[in-house]
């Protein structure tokens, strides 16, 4: 690829005409290509930032593009998550123009980093990405934006943690409803879109968010079944039939004609039974009724709730160590008897688990932690900030204990009707019938 820029040259931050200099590149697309560079004189000198520069025939398909990125760095980035524009730049060696964004770490990797296997992320990190997804989209629409093009190439996450970076933010525009050069990624566009019959929206934004969840989560797409095998010639007129005018999900309790088929999606038959009842009927209703209407589909805000609730419903199986989910909604009892490891087939027996509230149920796994959003649920999600964690007595490793990590006392009730203060920095042991007032909100704890 012939390269846009040169190492060691020069472009000018607008307004501010503060200097970057090119140091390395890094990679390129349809519409430009990114290097590391690095602020060459002012406060910050020596700063890096990743600079992106436009192709100039992309420049003239797109005519919108710099109003966009004014506004964009006008109204400043929805969260830390984006790799948001920060500048305008220009070089007078040059036509045409860039901007610079914050450098992505060298943990993110991309989603097609997952789909293909190259990372293998624990569940918790996998589900921990996807929340952060949903609620980072989340706070970009409540500005009025959508983002119009949702998709693997748009995303990177750490494989440890879960944390997510969304680049690519030239794209976001105004949530208007109208066409653009920039409609979507090819399987990952809303039906409507593939229709011809709508633009770019905070709807079609939600269809796309499930299909990449649903790759996230069962590695694959909601739509490709046994229609798909049965197309000889994948053209456009196909595609369009398969994404847009009969679109039909591949786990559509009414309608079976594009189930998986044994042997060929076998991401899909293998893991779409692990998961709770509750994290399907989100992918059930996007992708059925979703379909059609387009107010149907899932919402940010549930898919943020629901996958914070599938976070904490995780625990190990004692047999092979495995991750596997706790789903209280199937088994339906208070707190249900789980059957077997999806992995070794080994017969569960439970951690211990606190109820908060009516119907949210925390597995206390060794590693379990503790949010705000659980013991007061008007606060926000902060789940880099716990309030409270799963410790083992140093001197008896039979006893577990919750240790208080919050600035509130708590108090505690055991089976016994015996009360006890929990001051902050203190511990209270796990027993059956504990309940725990946080303040707001009262916990049980089952062993």
């Amino acid at each position: 690829m012939n390269q846009l820029l040169n190492s060691g040259e020069k472009v000018k931050m607008l307004p501010t005409e503060l200097t970057y200099e090119v140091e390395a590149f890094l990679g390129g697309g349809g519409q430009g290509e990114v290097y590391r560079a690095r602020l060459a004189e002012g406060h910050g000198s020596g700063a890096r930032v990743a600079l992106k520069w436009f192709f100039p025939h992309y420049l003239r398909r797109d005519p919108d593009l710099r109003t966009r990125l004014e506004r964009a760095v006008e109204t400043g980035p929805p969260s830390d998550r984006f790799l948001w524009p920060q500048e305008l730049v220009q070089t007078a060696n040059r036509p045409g123009f860039g901007y610079v964004m914050p450098l992505r770490e060298d943990r993110f990797v991309g989603i097609t980093e997952l789909v293909t296997r190259r990372a293998e992320p624990t569940f918790r990190a996998l589900v921990t990405a996807g929340f952060e997804l949903a609620h980072n989209y989340r706070q970009l629409h409540a500005r009025g934006f959508c983002y119009r093009d949702i998709s693997f190439g748009n995303v990177f996450f750490d494989p440890e943690s879960g944390e997510v970076r969304i680049c690519d933010n030239d794209n976001v525009s105004v949530d208007d409803g109208k066409g653009g050069v920039i409609g979507g990624t090819a399987r990952f566009m809303a039906p409507e879109i593939v229709r011809g019959e709508a633009g770019p929206s905070t709807e079609t934004d939600l269809f796309s968010l499930a299909v990449l969840l649903f790759y996230m989560l069962v590695n694959h797409h909601p739509l490709e079944g046994a229609r798909e095998g049965q197309i000889r010639c994948f053209d456009l007129p196909a595609m369009t039939r398969l994404y847009g005018t009969d679109p039909l999900f591949i786990f559509n309790p009414s309608d079976t004609s594009n189930e998986p088929v044994r042997d060929v999606h076998s991401n899909a038959l293998a893991l779409w039974p692990i998961y709770p009842h509750f994290i399907k009927e989100l992918f059930l209703v996007t992708f059925t009724e979703g379909l059609h209407d387009p107010n149907e589909r899932a919402r940010e805000s549930q898919w943020s709730s629901e996958l914070i609730r599938l976070r904490d419903s995780i625990f190990y199986c004692q047999g092979c160590g495995a991750e596997n989910f706790y789903d209280s909604d199937s088994l339906g009892n208070t707190y249900g008897d789980a059957e077997v490891c999806w992995a070794c087939s080994s017969p569960h027996r439970l951690p211990p688990r606190i109820r908060i509230g009516q119907d949210e149920v925390v597995m206390l796994n060794h590693d379990s932690l503790l949010y705000a959003h659980h013991l007061d649920e008007q606060r926000r999600y902060e789940i880099d900030k716990p309030v409270a964690e799963i410790t083992q007595h140093p001197q008896n490793p039979q006893i577990w204990g919750l240790r208080n990590l919050s600035a509130q006392k708590w108090t505690s009730q055991n089976a016994g009707g015996e009360t006890n203060d929990v001051e902050p920095g203190k511990t209270v042991s796990l027993s059956s019938g504990l309940r725990i007032q946080f303040g707001s909100r009262e916990g049980e704890v089952r062993l």
